[in-house]
Order: structure tokens, then C-alpha cells, then sequence
């Protein structure tokens, strides 16, 4: 039998689930609804129940649907406020692209001292937003060559 895997970096765990972790992801499915899944947690000695809230709960199942897909899970801790360094790389881009967009206002930003700072949240979203302008300009692109 397989064993699932940890590998530990210094900023996040990627869990290589085994067969057997996806079996019994797919059976969890199985029994879950849709939407709204609702986990509980056991705490060690007296195995007492303690709710696990919904925002969690979603976060629990979103795992539990990749598993049972046989995904890679990659856990990442990322902190509130992104450096301009930090956020070029997460967007793909050049730090002075980065700071172009800033100016521009295009992605908010604040100073901390004399350091720009971007939030996270703030950063994911230009990141999504980016990957859909990508897509739209590729499905663009490939009708054009479909006519």
C-alpha cells in the first residue's frame, strides 16, 4: 500500500494523496451535498466535537474534491501585504511593469514609510483578472482562425 506524501518547502506543503486517499475522498463525496458541506472537528482526549465553521468548512471540501480527483493539494501561507517584489512574481511580471500598473492605478497600493505595499487580496484579483483577459484574447484568436 502507498503512503501519502508531505513535502514541506519554507513557504508551503504539497500533499501527494495515495490511492487509497482518493478512494476514500471519492467515498466522502459521495456523501456530501453540493454545496454546504458542514465538517466538525474531534479534539484528541475525549474526542469532544467541535464545529468547524463554513468559510473552513468550504476550504475542507474544496480539498476533499481535489483528492477524490487525485490532485496534487498545495497549501501555501501567503502574508496580508505583498512587497512589489513579492506581487511581480506572483503576477508574472517585471517589477518595473508592477510599478507601472501602480501609477497608473491600476492595482492598488500604499506606502509603508517609503515602501509600497500591496494587499494580497488585492494582488489575486489582478492575477485572475489577467488569466481571464488571457483566455478571452486566446478564444478571440481561435475564432478568428476557426472563420
Amino acid at each position: 500500500m502507498a503512503v501519502s506524501t508531505v513535502v514541506t518547502t519554507a513557504d508551503r506543503d504539497v500533499v501527494l494523496a495515495d490511492e487509497r486517499d482518493q478512494q476514500q475522498a471519492q467515498a466522502l463525496m459521495t456523501r456530501l451535498p453540493p454545496r454546504g458541506a458542514r465538517f466538525t472537528a474531534l479534539t484528541g482526549g475525549q474526542g469532544e466535537a467541535v464545529p468547524v465553521p463554513d468559510e473552513l468548512s468550504a476550504i475542507i471540501a474544496q480539498v476533499v474534491h481535489a483528492v477524490a480527483q487525485g490532485h496534487v493539494v498545495t497549501v501555501s501561507a501567503m502574508p496580508e501585504e505583498l512587497t512589489t517584489t513579492a506581487a511581480a512574481q506572483l503576477l508574472g511580471i517585471s517589477r518595473p511593469t508592477l510599478m507601472r500598473k501602480i501609477n497608473a492605478g491600476e492595482i492598488p497600493s500604499h506606502k509603508v514609510g517609503s515602501h509600497t505595499r500591496l494587499r494580497t487580496a488585492d494582488v489575486l484579483q489582478e492575477r485572475h483578472a489577467r488569466r481571464q483577459r488571457q483566455l478571452a484574447a486566446f478564444n478571440e484568436l481561435r475564432a478568428l482562425e476557426d472563420d
